[in-house]
């Protein structure tokens, strides 16, 4: 899927649609990271600047590596699953350049 479709696609889900797996709630405490900010981040992905899609383990189900940049050094990194819900299953919040990190 295309960046742009998946911009889209995100926006079209609502607040309580975007659900945090308890491994990423421990990694968002423990790197400092907003639960808001990253519901923020799916439902405006205006800083969505890099997804690859990953293979999924069911028909329905899709899954997404994506990069979202704050600045040239600062970028969030959230694996996430779309089932009919976002399911945020990773965030790792990283500060270097991101443009290496995805080359």
């Amino acid at each position: 899927m295309e960046l742009n479709e998946l911009k889209e696609k995100l926006r079209n889900y609502k607040k309580e649609e975007i659900i945090f797996a308890p491994h990423a709630e421990i990694q968002a405490f423990s790197r400092d990271v907003d639960l808001e900010e990253v519901r923020r981040n799916i439902m405006n992905p205006e800083k969505l600047v890099y997804a690859k899609e990953q293979d999924a383990k069911f028909r329905n189900e899709e899954k997404y590596d994506c990069y979202f940049a704050y600045s040239r050094h600062l970028y969030h990194r959230y694996a996430l699953t779309v089932d009919g819900k976002v399911i945020i299953v990773t965030i790792i919040k990283i500060n270097r350049d991101w443009q290496k990190a995805i080359g």
